[in-house]
């Protein structure tokens, strides 16, 4: 597993939509579970979506259920985050991650493999 790329990040309105995209280098990417973190200013970093290795288990944050959806393409050693419904509560760094167990993205506490540089999401009301 390469370096993780985040991309697709910036400024919205409160109901909008944004689309973030995570690349990874190399020929490993489908062996990793991957995810999304978020960290808002003066706070810790949160989980907000996970995804396994074939897209056959997804799990969200209830902060977001309803309105933000992970995939990936393993073809393309990308994973997306479609953020939809923005609210100014979002804005944030998202942190891509991957890990070789998903239960480690989706467990509380539980720490990951790889992480992206971060990607920035400002929401205005």
């Amino acid at each position: 597993q390469g370096p993780l790329v985040e991309s697709g990040g910036g400024f919205v309105q409160s109901g909008g939509s944004l689309r973030l995209s995570c690349t990874a280098s190399g020929r490993t990417f489908s062996s990793y579970a991957m995810g999304w973190f978020r960290q808002a200013p003066g706070k810790e970093r949160e989980f907000v979506a996970a995804i396994s290795r074939g897209s056959g288990l997804t799990d969200y944050a209830d902060s977001v259920k309803g309105r933000f959806t992970i995939s990936r393409d393993n073809t393309k050693n990308t994973m997306y985050l479609q953020m939809n419904s923005l609210k100014p509560e979002d804005a944030a760094v998202y942190y891509c991650a991957g890990d070789l167990s998903y239960r480690v993205l989706t467990r509380p506490g539980g720490s990951v493999d790889y992480w992206g540089q971060g990607t920035q999401v400002t929401v205005s009301s």
